[in-house]
């Protein structure tokens, strides 16, 4: 158990920012993605609350965060759907509702996002990292409004266990579609201003838990292209002996580019995946 702390076609029409000082050393203030078919992490199964920890209807609120999640919450603000992925909610409604929770935090070297692997006796995406998340349930409350934010910090807490108390959720991006598995995901963001102990809560679902620094997901070394032999390329990442693919790399992706976060990498360094991925 740790302590956490912390699309495949890129959009050309976004001018290039340069990249920042090395999050580690920023200053704080005090007090999204095409998959090549499977839902990369976002869970089917239906639980009921746990703990009682996210009863109560949850709200968006920056009051407070640190200074550095500035990019973030301007491009949560701003983006658009077309800017994520090609794949969006279709028109007439169809589509299960889930939410992840992108949850940001800051550990010895900085900023961190937490993630979690998939159990490797699973049947779908079996060992691939993950966001907290999963398929929204009747008591989550109206997918138009509170029930993404109810749904990410309940299935955050039941996998991982993680205490919803210390979590402020601060935006949410456009809803993404995944016509594979015909999810409707609303990835939430949220800043964990109170850490609290996490871990695998049920083995036969969730490996591990861990953190990443967001410094290795920007580092170039870090960074490369797979590439699925059903035709899906997307942009990936190496870290915390792990690779980072699909869905979830998508939104990392897209989170760096628009926050300004990004530094050149080379996308002609590809690792090839096998057809059990």
């Amino acid at each position: 158990m740790t302590r956490g702390s912390g699309s495949g076609t890129r959009d050309e029409s976004v001018a290039a920012q340069p990249a920042p000082p090395p999050l580690h050393a920023r200053p704080g203030r005090q007090g999204p993605y095409e998959s090549h078919g499977g839902h990369g992490g976002v869970r089917d199964g239906l639980r009921g609350d746990v703990g009682g920890g996210v009863r109560e209807a949850p709200a968006l609120s920056t009051d407070g965060l640190p200074g550095w999640l500035d990019p973030v919450v301007r491009a949560a603000r701003t983006v658009r759907p077309t800017q994520l992925s090609r794949f969006l909610p279709p028109e007439d409604g169809r589509g299960r509702q889930s939410a992840v929770l992108v949850l940001f935090g800051e550990g010895p070297r900085g900023p961190e996002l937490l993630l979690q692997e998939r159990a490797g006796s699973l049947r779908s995406h079996a060992g691939q990292p993950s966001f907290p998340g999963g398929a929204l349930d009747p008591q989550d409350g109206d997918p138009q409004t509170t029930g993404p934010l109810r749904a990410a910090l309940r299935e955050a807490e039941e996998e991982t266990g993680l205490d919803p108390a210390g979590v402020q959720l601060f935006g949410v991006l456009p809803r993404l579609y995944i016509p594979v598995s015909e999810f409707v995901v609303t990835p939430v963001l949220g800043w964990w201003r109170a850490p609290s102990p996490v871990g695998a809560v049920d083995p036969a679902e969730t490996a591990r838990v861990f953190t990443v620094p967001v410094a290795d997901l920007t580092d170039p070394d870090h960074r490369v292209t797979v590439v699925h032999p059903g035709g899906f390329q997307g942009p990936a990442f190496t870290v915390e002996s792990a690779l980072v693919w699909g869905f979830t790399a998508g939104v990392i992706d897209r989170l760096l580019h628009f926050a300004g976060w990004e530094q050149p990498w080379d996308r002609s360094r590809e690792v090839p995946l096998d057809w059990r991925a």
